[in-house]
């Protein structure tokens, strides 16, 4: 039994190495050999000239960091100048100051009694009227002038080094589109 396991293996293995050899045509290949070899042979481009690096030296490290306040704003705040200027923290808010200032948009006016009312637009479906004297706004925003055109506000905003300044505000009239 072992004899004809071994014969039928040589049998095997001599048959696939005659498969693999013997005299195949590659014409083809040798034609295509002998054609690529006919041809000029293409030159091939110098290299680009070489540049050499030039190094970038950082010339800011004795500047000041602009993280730092000014020198003059500096010297406000170490000699204690203040302005008298504070939000009234103990006021009842308006339902208006729940929203950005950005999320707000001015969609119309009517007048009332000869008052001029602003209508503001609060971006969650609702339309609310104001005038001069009301707050809008999350930033303690008063209204200073209420047109037309627009509303003319002064919000109360921190200026960083516990105090309060006074910064202005304007809100259009929002076009049609």
């Amino acid at each position: 039994m072992k004899i004809e396991i071994k014969s039928i293996l040589v049998i095997l293995i001599s048959t696939a190495f005659v498969g693999c050899g013997g005299s195949a045509d590659h014409a083809d290949l040798t034609r295509y050999i002998e054609q690529t070899k006919s041809q000029p042979a293409g030159q091939i481009d110098p290299l680009p000239p070489f540049k050499p690096y030039k190094s970038f030296s950082y010339g800011a490290v004795t500047l000041r960091s602009p993280f730092d306040p000014p020198v003059k704003e500096l010297a406000q705040i170490v000699t204690g100048r203040k302005s008298n200027v504070k939000p009234d923290l103990n006021r009842e808010k308006e339902y208006l100051e729940g929203f950005n200032l950005a999320a707000l948009s001015m969609v119309g006016t009517l007048e009332r009694d000869g008052v001029l009312w602003a209508l503001i637009d609060d971006g969650a479906g609702g339309i609310h009227r104001v005038t001069k004297g009301n707050f809008l706004g999350k930033n303690h925003g008063k209204i200073v002038v209420a047109g037309e055109r627009q509303i003319e506000l002064v919000e109360i905003v921190s200026d960083g080094a516990d105090g309060w300044v006074e910064r202005p505000k304007v809100l259009q009239l929002a076009e049609k589109e």
